[in-house]
């Protein structure tokens, strides 16, 4: 079989990552080590870790409070036969995290979950990925390293300082840019697409609990150099 060229398998995984709402989540029961799987929704911090709002009350909760290690599997939803579309495992440990900087990033790809999210019970989890395996069609199935589905925010502190500003700038100001990087750069049907995230990679554009990943023409790690690449992308779409 000849290589794939125009594949990227880092590209596909991170895809997948930062588009999921929701996915199948893995853990070990106490005792017995039988392995329990849920629906959860999901989201992403700025390096693409995933997050999940979990209850104590709720048995994966319990589970990975007794035994860290999980999986998380998140598809693409493709319509038609499932098994054609893309989907990707993520496998690694799982703990609640206090920083509030993930709770905003969850609540902004899932704000109804706002009402609940501060109930005592419930808390923000992060989960440290291990290693990946991505299936993205026939001859398109590799492992990963984390390195490769996550996103390096080391030198990108000013960036993430500014990202919650920004986020709120680009929706009050520049809703209209929104909608054409969806649409005109992305190929969405029209909508009231929203800014969900901003990474040194790329913009996460969601619609309801639909949600489409701009990857930038080159990375930004300051507020500066993203108002400039934003405009590029504009003027663009808008051209375009």
């Amino acid at each position: 079989m000849k290589p794939d060229s125009a594949f990227e398998p880092r590209l596909a995984a991170k895809k997948l990552l930062r588009e999921g709402r929701s996915g199948a989540l893995a853990s070990l029961m106490p005792g017995s080590g039988d392995p329990y799987c849920s629906l959860v929704n999901v989201a992403t911090a700025a390096d693409g870790a995933p997050l999940l709002l979990l209850s104590t009350l709720a048995i994966h909760t319990k589970n990975i409070l007794a035994d860290a290690r999980v999986s998380l599997m998140l598809d693409e939803r493709k319509e038609g036969d499932p098994l054609e579309g893309a989907r990707v495992m993520l496998m690694g440990t799982a703990a609640a995290t206090a920083d509030e900087a993930a709770r905003k990033a969850y609540l902004r790809r899932h704000p109804e979950a706002e009402m609940f999210a501060g109930f005592t019970d419930f808390a923000v989890y992060r989960m440290e990925i291990a290693r990946a395996h991505l299936v993205a069609g026939f001859g398109r199935i590799i492992d990963l390293p984390p390195e490769d589905v996550l996103t390096d925010v080391a030198d990108a502190q000013a960036l993430l300082e500014a990202e919650e500003g920004a986020i709120a700038h680009m929706n009050a100001d520049h809703a209209d840019a929104c909608r054409l990087y969806a649409t005109k750069l992305l190929g969405a049907p029209d909508g009231d697409w929203r800014c969900a995230g901003i990474d040194p990679e790329g913009i996460e554009l969601q619609q309801g609990r639909t949600a489409l990943r701009l990857v930038f023409p080159q990375r930004v790690i300051a507020p500066g150099p993203l108002r400039a690449v934003l405009k590029q992308l504009a003027d663009e779409a808008r051209a375009g």
